[in-house]
């Protein structure tokens, strides 16, 4: 014989846990999205490179190249 008597609290908590996970799972699916979107409309995976914010010669063109 299990004494197994859910109280009210665990119902409540059980609901708090499915909206903090739904909401959770909204707010990773924005960032996702946001991030998605972003990729697509630089088009060129060489375009997402420079915006790391940090300096790399390789990517900044020569300036004697042109002459």
């Amino acid at each position: 014989m299990a004494l197994q008597v859910e109280h009210e609290l665990h119902e409540r908590r059980k609901g708090r846990n499915y909206g903090v996970g739904i909401i959770l799972v909204g707010f990773i699916a924005i960032v996702f999205g946001l991030t998605v979107v972003k990729v697509i409309q630089l088009g060129d995976a060489a375009k997402f490179e420079r915006f790391d914010h940090v300096a790399r010669p390789q990517i900044i063109p020569d300036e004697g190249a042109g002459e």
